[in-house]
């Protein structure tokens, strides 16, 4: 089969990586690609944005399906184009698509269908939202209704830091037509973790849980990224929290929509907080996470591009996946900077000294290829992510793999999967607690 994949990241790369080990692919093309993923698919100069220009691509090289990567694409209606032409394609319609297009429309489903999230409310003039944090209580939340590359979202613990958030997100448009609309919302507390399903419109099965790092600072602090690590499986989901996450959120969810006419086919990434009321959803995302992608597809042993030709032809009922029972890490390296300005340009060094580790990927984000040389081309540069028997070992590695690779500036987070080895050790000693009588 020849397989077009959209996208340019860590997220495609991973895919990218996943789709070449299966038997079926014959031809393999990536639009527009980077410097890692150059190195196992034909790289084409068309941006993801750009439908028009993949759809004459896909047409022109019989590509037998298109797997859409970034949310921007779909949202723009990349799936409805393609279809329309009887082309094969991997993701949601751009109707489905508004669940993660516009934070308004995915807070009212969850409304209509009594799916847990936080209260809400949507405001489009600055005005009523300054009045309303004004007689607000703290800390909360302030979301611009679009897409932000995962910066639109704002953790407010005063009436000035609210209305900063709202200045910027209304009056300055940072997040430019995005913040046409914002959604205040109550500060949900507990523990984050990401759940992945793919659905066919009615049937859908649920990937390994995986935990994110959304912050850019050890310990959570500083502002919000694009991820800057995962670990899979997430240690804080038990078998009983994944029947609770499946019963109500993702199973109402595929139902709900597909019962308001929209049926939902690709990847819904559902973003969890789970705390002493349960699972209550933060966001809903409409495409493979970055960088849950780069920890949970190295431990799939099952066909990949099997699974997406199932969720195509509506028989992922048929499908069961199987997974290496070990526990992988994904460490992000990003450009010193980030998310706020940062320079590009900088030569990589090391990667071949990393990939040296058993079980351990290298996940280009941001990078491109000049001559012989890999230079950082983005905010998040590279993904390690290493295979490990338990959580603690696959951070050993994941690390030491890590210190292999240098550029200018580089910065990563240093205690990704911390969470998750505190919770693993609290369990542990609770267990063995209840076997010595201790309370």
């Amino acid at each position: 089969m020849k397989v077009l994949i959209v996208g340019s990241g860590g997220r495609e790369h991973a895919l990218a990586w996943k789709i070449s080990q299966s038997p079926k692919l014959t031809q393999l093309f990536c639009a527009p690609g980077n410097g890692g993923i150059a190195q196992m698919a034909e790289c084409v100069d068309i941006k993801a944005e750009d439908v028009e220009g993949l759809f004459k691509f896909a047409k022109k090289m019989a590509i037998d399906l298109t797997i859409v990567g970034p949310e921007v694409s779909l949202v723009a209606g990349i799936v409805d184009r393609f279809a329309a032409a009887g082309l094969m394609i991997f993701g949601p319609s751009q109707a489905a698509a508004r669940l993660e297009g516009s934070k308004v429309f995915a807070k009212e489903f969850m409304h209509r269908r009594n799916i847990p999230t936080a209260v809400f409310q949507s405001f489009k003039k600055i005005e009523a939202a300054r009045r309303f944090v004004e007689q607000a209580e703290f800390p909360l939340v302030v979301k611009a209704d679009g897409l932000a590359a995962g910066k639109g979202v704002f953790v407010c613990s005063s009436i000035d830091e609210a209305k900063s958030a709202l200045d910027q997100i209304m009056k300055q448009k940072v997040f430019a037509e995005a913040g046409n609309c914002v959604v205040i919302e109550e500060c949900l507390q507990g523990e984050e973790v990401s759940i992945l399903a793919i659905s066919d419109g009615e049937h859908y099965v649920i990937l390994e849980p995986a935990q994110d790092h959304k912050r850019i600072f050890d310990d959570d602090l500083g502002p919000n990224t694009g991820g800057m690590g995962a670990y899979c499986p997430a240690t804080i989901v038990s078998a009983e929290l994944l029947e609770q996450i499946d019963a109500r959120v993702i199973e109402p969810t595929i139902r709900g929509m597909q019962r308001e006419g929209i049926p939902f086919r690709g990847v819904l990434y559902a973003g969890l907080m789970v705390g002493k009321d349960g699972p209550k959803v933060l966001e809903f995302n409409v495409r493979f996470g970055d960088p849950e992608t780069q920890a949970v597809l190295p431990r799939l042993k099952s066909d990949l591009l099997e699974v997406m030709l199932a969720a195509c032809a509506n028989r992922l009922n048929q499908v069961k996946l199987n997974w290496d029972p070990r526990t992988s890490v994904c460490v992000v390296m990003s450009s010193g900077g980030y998310p706020g300005d940062y320079e590009k340009g900088k030569e990589i060094s090391g990667l071949e000294q990393a990939l040296e580790f058993e079980d351990v990927a290298v996940f280009h984000a941001g990078t491109r290829k000049q001559a012989n040389k890999i230079l950082t081309d983005g905010g998040r540069v590279l993904g390690v992510t290493g295979l490990g028997q338990g959580l603690e070992k696959a951070i050993e590695k994941t690390y030491e793999a890590v210190e292999q690779i240098h550029f200018d500036r580089c910065f990563f987070r240093r205690d990704i999967g911390a969470k998750g080895m505190k919770k693993a050790e609290d369990s542990q000693f609770k267990k063995l607690s209840r076997m010595k009588g201790v309370t």
